[in-house]
């Protein structure tokens, strides 16, 4: 059964990775909710897919330069002509204590391909802990050296490798790597590719699909989850296809 993972919470209606969206994915009937995280100037772990402020808040500047408390102030709702109010930008810990009484799961993707935020992996891995959501979170980035970083230090955890291009024998690699699952660019994927990946009791979750036509093709791959930014439309489109 192909699960639906909001991306950055229902990231098409309300304003991205922030708590607003993460519970319209979860009104939405979403199974799970997908957010970013990076590392503030003082050691906090805040969910923002920029690593500046520019596009989604009402700010400008560095994630890394600004320290926890003055990015709290900034509004990440400013972008929808005041819809929605005044919506901080969620600490995890925010994210996961209102995620851990309900159903659904989440894929934690850590931003650190561009910088490589120091302890961004332990501390992220300690929160899930505190909250005893291993078996409903799965960790992905483009960084694929920190997903083995990330096997190591929480075997426990499923570990998930995101990449854009088609990649050439990619078993062998995912292999290496002892990654439970592959998150490709949804036009890189096949039906013989989700066929080959289950045989090798691997996981595939393509992202980001927001139109109908492609959303079918993929539960018709049967592949393990789709992310989305429009989880009830992706929800009415599952309900319907057969």
């Amino acid at each position: 059964m192909t699960l639906i993972f909001a991306h950055r919470g229902a990231a098409g209606t309300h304003p991205e990775n922030t708590m607003a969206a993460f519970l319209e994915a979860e009104r939405a009937g979403a199974d799970g909710i997908e957010l970013d995280v990076q590392l503030t100037k003082d050691g906090e772990i805040i969910v923002i897919h920029d690593e500046t402020v520019d596009r989604t808040t009402d700010g400008s500047g560095w994630v890394r330069d600004m320290v926890y408390r003055d990015l709290r102030k900034l509004n990440a709702a400013a972008k929808w002509n005041g819809r929605y109010g005044h919506c901080p930008i969620p600490h995890l810990e925010e994210v996961l204590a209102w995620l851990e009484p309900t159903r659904l799961f989440v894929n934690i993707e850590l931003k650190n391909n561009l910088i490589a935020y120091e302890t961004l992996e332990q501390k992220t891995i300690a929160l899930v802990r505190r909250y005893g959501l291993e078996k409903r979170t799965i960790l992905s980035s483009f960084n694929h050296n920190s997903m083995r970083f990330c096997r190591t230090a929480a075997p426990e955890i499923e570990t998930a490798l995101l990449y854009m291009e088609p990649l050439y024998d990619p078993w062998t690699y995912v292999r290496v790597m002892k990654a439970d699952g592959v998150h490709p660019y949804h036009r890189t994927v096949t039906a013989a590719f989700v066929a080959d990946a289950h045989c090798r009791g691997l996981a595939v979750r393509p992202f980001t699909i927001n139109k109908p036509e492609a959303m079918k093709a993929m539960f018709a791959y049967g592949v393990d989850a789709i992310f989305t930014d429009d989880p009830r439309r992706a929800k009415e489109c599952k309900q319907k296809t057969p």
